[in-house]
């Protein structure tokens, strides 16, 4: 809250106390003006909304989302992610038509398209003709790809098919809020996202980002409350679409939030807030209500999925509070991120699945020293690795990362040209925040700990489930 603002709240507790006192009548005037005026100002400060692609699963979460949206006021801008499981359709789209099989690739995409017409008439009825086009259109990018045979590498093409998904999602998503009766621009965010031509994982460029976001919102907003756009994608500056990553529709809007230097931004999920542990895996999780920027962001880097890693930074450096709402319960506080979190925490547990453990050890018996260290790394970097755990020994550098299956491949082949190298797949990575010994006792019962690290608040293990032993 600025300091203008904050005067002012307290001139109008002032008035009020003299009115009470004296009960001057131009001095209610007055008070009625300053109230007026305060109103005013409060309507105008701008927010973030962002809703996943659980909050808009179907028809009836995206109708859902939009009175939400609706039952705003001041001007709001909305980012949407894909909906329900699109991206992992569009995914199979794509993986389909690069192996060589397009008629597969365009029956598949025909089924989304449909998918989408019938939420369309599910949400607008007699009123989704228009809307219906709008989908297809989009729909169409993709067929003008997988009709022709394949020439581009696969990741350019993962964000020209992928993108589609939030394309559509937003089309929706927007033609509902409208018929919801509220002022509502659609916004492409691949006319403001640019990045550079980094397929899959591309980065942003925030001074051209900033510039063209402010423009452009700012002219929707002279005429509409609301502004709905896309999370997960850019483009580049030749116009060529990028995404940011997986699960990067939080970033985006995190990007928005601070480009606009927004008052606050909502993260709508299908949880309270922000639990101790997923509770998909763990009984009795409690929700945090308070967390510290500082929290978020290594809770999200040791893998929680609550929010994109990348999100936490551009709202720390404007101090933009962070709230993780349930979308199911909008009156709910949810869990509020800011500069100050909570004096203590309980433990909080992440559980990264399908790990992989790789052992790489020099051939001839020498130290790992530098120049071993350099080509390791030089080879995670070409291939887009991250390393969640890492130590090195005499003769041997040790690693865990998450599985993907072709990547990894094409590392360890890479890798083999200089070193040994063992791989040990099916772990699983847990990291528990202000840990304490009974928790880590109960996370590794039945369990084999491969190797374990403790850094201050943090403790980390990988991990295999190990057979009991039954006596015969």
């Amino acid at each position: 809250m600025s300091c203008p603002f904050f005067l002012e709240v307290v001139v109008i507790h002032l008035l009020a106390f003299l009115l009470f006192r004296f009960n001057v009548k131009k001095g209610i005037t007055r008070l009625r003006r300053t109230f007026a005026n305060l109103e005013r100002k409060i309507s105008k400060i701008m927010v973030v909304y962002k809703f996943g692609g659980a909050s808009v699963k179907d028809a009836a979460s995206i109708k859902h989302v939009a009175r939400i949206i609706a039952d705003t006021t001041g001007p709001l801008v909305v980012v949407v992610s894909a909906m329900g499981k699109t991206t992992n359709a569009l995914e199979e789209v794509l993986n389909t038509y690069y192996n060589g099989d397009q008629a597969t690739a365009i029956e598949l995409l025909a089924k989304l398209r449909q998918s989408h017409f019938e939420a369309a008439r599910a949400i607008l009825g007699d009123e989704a003709e228009e809307t219906m086009h709008r989908l297809n259109d989009h729909f169409v990018e993709i067929d003008w790809i997988i009709e022709d045979d394949v020439h581009d590498p696969y990741d350019y093409l993962y964000d020209q098919i992928v993108s589609i998904g939030e394309m559509a999602s937003s089309t929706l998503l927007h033609a509902a809020v409208v018929a919801q009766g509220a002022q509502a621009a659609y916004l492409d965010a691949r006319a403001v996202i640019v990045t550079d031509e980094r397929h899959r994982a591309a980065s942003v460029d925030f001074a051209l980002t900033q510039e063209r976001i402010t423009k452009q919102v700012s002219d929707l907003q002279v005429d509409h409350r609301v502004v709905i756009t896309q999370g997960f994608i850019g483009s580049t500056r030749d116009n060529n679409t990028t995404t940011l990553g997986r699960e990067g529709s939080d970033y985006s809007a995190g990007i928005f939030s601070y480009c606009l230097d927004v008052e606050s931004m909502h993260i709508w999920k299908d949880v309270p807030g922000i639990l101790t542990a997923d509770p998909r895996l763990f009984d009795n999780t409690i929700k945090i209500d308070r967390l510290s920027y500082r929290e978020a962001i290594e809770m999200t880097y040791y893998g929680a999925k609550v929010i994109h890693p990348k999100t936490i930074k551009p709202l720390q450096n404007k101090s933009i509070h962070l709230h993780v709402r349930p979308y199911m319960q909008p009156d709910s506080e949810g869990t509020l991120i800011n500069d100050d979190g909570a004096m203590t925490y309980p433990p909080m547990i992440v559980v990264e699945a399908d790990q992989s453990m790789l052992y790489i050890k020099t051939r001839d018996f020498s130290f790992v020293a530098e120049q071993h260290l350099k080509e390791i790394f030089r080879l995670l970097d070409k291939y887009h690795i991250k390393v969640n755990m890492m130590r090195n020994t005499a003769i041997s550098f040790t690693m865990s990362t998450n599985t993907v299956a072709s990547k990894l491949e094409l590392l360890v082949a890479d890798l083999r040209t200089s070193f040994d190298v063992d791989v040990e797949s099916d772990l699983e990575l847990v990291t528990v925040r202000h840990y304490d010994q009974a928790t880590i006792n109960r996370l590794t019962e039945g369990k084999m700990v491969m190797y374990e690290e403790t850094l201050r608040n943090t403790h980390q293990m990988v991990i295999k489930d190990v057979p009991p032993l039954v006596r015969k």
